[in-house]
C-alpha cells in the first residue's frame, strides 16, 4: 500500500532528516514508529500524510506517488485537533460537512464516498453520545482524544496514521484507548501507522516496529513483533522481552 523509494527529506534550513531511506507498508498492516526525540518521526508521518513531500525519491500510496493530502488518508495528533467552540456531535461530524460542501471530486472527498456509517454510531461506539452536546474544554482528555478518533473513522479511512495520541494521558485511560484502537483497526480494517516515543505502546500496537535513529535515517531497521494487536498481549512474557529488546536497541542507538 505505501513505499517510500531511496526518499530524502531535507529541512529548508538544510538538516536532513531521511537519506535515500526505503520502506515498505502492507495494507492492514500496524505499524509503530519508534525513536528517541528529534530523530524524525514525526517528520515522517506528515510526509505520508502529504502535508510535506520528499526533497529527493519517490513516496507512493495506493501505486500513486503522493503529492497532496488523499482524502482516505485519517491524521490523529497529539493534541487532538478539535475545535473549542464546537461541541463534541459537531466536532465529528466536521469532516462529514467539509466533503458535503466540496461533492465527490476525488481530491477532497473520494468519488465514491459513501460512509458505512453516521455520526450517531460513532459516538455510540466510542462513548460520547451521553456527552455529545459538551465543549471540548467540559470533557476529559480521554474523552477528547476518543472524540478526534471519532471524527477520523466517519471519515471511513483506510489508512490511518497517529501522532503520539495517548502521550498526554494518564496510564489506564491511555491502555483503554490502546485496547479501543486495536479493536477498531480489526473491525475497519485498517492500515495503521503509530508514532511513539514510549517503548511499551510500540509493543502492543505495532506488528511490525520501524526503529528510527539519529538522523539522517538511512538504514531500515524493523522488528517483528507477530504478537501485537491482541488486547492480552502486555500480559505474556513474549511482550516483557520485547520491551527490553527495544529498550536496549534504543540505547546503542
Amino acid at each position: 500500500m505505501i513505499e517510500l523509494a531511496t526518499l530524502t527529506y531535507t529541512y529548508p534550513q538544510g538538516h536532513t532528516i531521511f537519506k535515500n531511506f526505503s520502506w515498505k507498508i502492507e495494507r492492514g498492516e500496524a505499524w509503530a514508529v519508534l525513536g528517541p526525540s528529534g530523530c524524525g518521526k514525526t517528520t515522517l508521518l506528515y510526509l505520508l500524510a502529504g502535508l510535506r513531500l520528499p526533497t529527493a525519491g519517490r513516496l507512493l500510496i495506493e501505486d500513486q506517488i503522493l503529492t497532496h493530502p488523499r482524502p482516505q488518508t485519517g491524521l490523529i495528533l497529539q493534541d487532538y485537533g478539535l475545535l473549542p467552540w464546537a461541541t463534541v456531535r459537531q466536532n465529528v461530524a466536521l469532516g462529514l460537512n467539509i466533503r458535503q460542501f466540496y461533492g465527490p471530486d476525488g481530491k477532497h472527498t473520494p468519488m465514491d464516498f459513501q460512509p458505512a456509517y453516521d455520526v450517531d454510531h460513532w459516538l455510540n461506539r466510542l462513548g460520547l453520545a451521553s456527552i455529545d452536546d459538551k465543549f471540548p474544554s467540559q470533557i476529559s482528555g480521554g474523552q477528547r482524544q476518543r472524540t478526534a478518533i471519532a471524527r477520523t473513522l466517519v471519515l471511513q479511512p483506510d489508512l490511518l496514521l497517529m501522532d503520539e495520541p495517548f502521550s498526554s494521558l494518564d496510564a489506564p485511560t491511555r491502555e483503554n484507548l490502546q485496547n479501543l484502537m486495536l479493536e477498531l483497526r480489526a473491525e475497519q480494517e485498517l492500515t495503521l501507522v503509530v508514532v511513539t516515543h514510549a517503548i511499551e505502546e510500540a509493543a502492543v500496537l505495532g506488528q511490525k516496529i520501524l526503529l528510527l535513529s539519529h538522523p539522517p535515517n538511512i538504514e531500515t531497521e524493523v522488528i517483528e513483533n507477530r504478537g501485537a494487536v491482541q488486547v492480552t498481549y502486555r500480559d505474556t512474557s513474549d511482550y516483557a522481552l520485547l520491551c527490553r529488546e527495544l529498550r536496549s536497541r534504543m540505547e546503542v542507538s
